[in-house]
């Protein structure tokens, strides 16, 4: 496990880092722990400032622990989901931060450990629970959904252009028996689609696993309310760096960093400001950060991933 850890590659990491602009006395969140890579590299950079790391995941959490062990009083580790940031800061009496970083991706280790029902290729109970103490699993999703909102998943969360032909054969098949396997599920995928799309280089079951892990997660929402807390919980000049790895989770970053930057409703011509617009962040790159081709190599993973960098103004 420690190996895993060590040899686990943090996103952007370098452009994390430095999009944090780290002060050495500086009060700093890492939303995402998860492997606690990005959190090692920002405590490296503290001197008697103070990070706070965040994981929905109880197992992130107690793995990160012992690497993070080292830093002392300056790592604290919570058990939360980074929708509540605001709350989570107010319950260590900390009242502004200089940076905070999000890394929507899912974990490495989540998608590894076949018992969590998040892989189509290993067999396991449908899951797909970030948090386990959730009471709404995959198989809740596959087995009690309707057939328009499995399919509205399926084509929003997923792009799945089958979307249609899955939900169908997905609703066909509980009819005579539940849906209990990640490898069950799955197979009625692949049976549903047109030979064509099974020629395709990545996995057939690759989409709707992705849209329905997204559904059981509510990770657009959580995304949302994080993105509207997070950047009035920053210092001026505090920074606030985001990477996304799906168009939708990178649409609500952006739209998001927008509406704070340029919100002002006046008319073009309006000699000055009425409606109340503050502007809140200034983007510090226009356009996202992309990983090199050298990282997309050595990490895979990596290659859908965005960066946005926005600061407090």
């Amino acid at each position: 496990d420690k190996f895993l850890m060590e040899s686990h590659i943090p996103v952007l990491l370098n452009e994390c880092i430095e999009g944090l602009s780290i002060k050495p006395n500086g009060i700093y969140v890492d939303a995402t722990l998860g492997m606690g890579g990005h959190s090692e590299e920002i405590l490296k950079r503290l001197s008697d400032g103070k990070l706070v790391s965040i994981d929905r995941d109880q197992t992130a959490i107690e793995k990160s622990a012992e690497r993070l062990s080292k830093y002392g009083e300056k790592s604290i580790l919570v058990h939360g989901n980074y929708s509540s940031i605001a709350e989570i800061l107010n319950q260590q009496g900390i009242d502004k931060i200089d940076g905070i970083l999000f890394d929507f991706g899912v974990s490495s280790p989540q998608l590894d450990e076949a018992q969590r029902g998040f892989s189509y290729t290993k067999d396991a109970a449908l899951d797909m629970r970030m948090d386990r103490s959730y009471s709404m699993d995959a198989w809740f999703v596959v087995n009690k959904w309707p057939e328009e909102k499995i399919y509205r998943i399926l084509r929003d969360y997923g792009e799945e252009k089958y979307s249609s032909r899955i939900a169908k054969a997905i609703i066909k098949y509980r009819a005579e028996k539940e849906i209990k396997t990640t490898l069950e599920l799955a197979d009625i995928i692949r049976t549903a689609m047109p030979a064509k799309a099974l020629r395709e280089k990545q996995h057939p079951a690759k989409r709707s696993f992705q849209a329905i892990r997204i559904a059981v997660n509510d990770e657009l929402g959580h995304i949302e309310e994080a993105m509207a807390k997070a950047p009035h919980c920053l210092n001026k000049g505090g920074r606030l760096v985001v990477i996304s790895f799906h168009s939708l989770e990178d649409r609500i970053v952006k739209n998001s960093i927008a509406e704070l930057e340029n919100g002002c409703k006046c008319p073009r011509e309006a000699p000055i400001c009425i409606c109340g617009f503050e502007k809140v962040l200034k983007s510090v790159n226009r356009k996202p950060i992309l990983p090199t081709q050298t990282e997309q190599e050595l990490n895979p993973r990596a290659r859908s991933a965005k960066l946005r960098i926005a600061e407090r103004v």
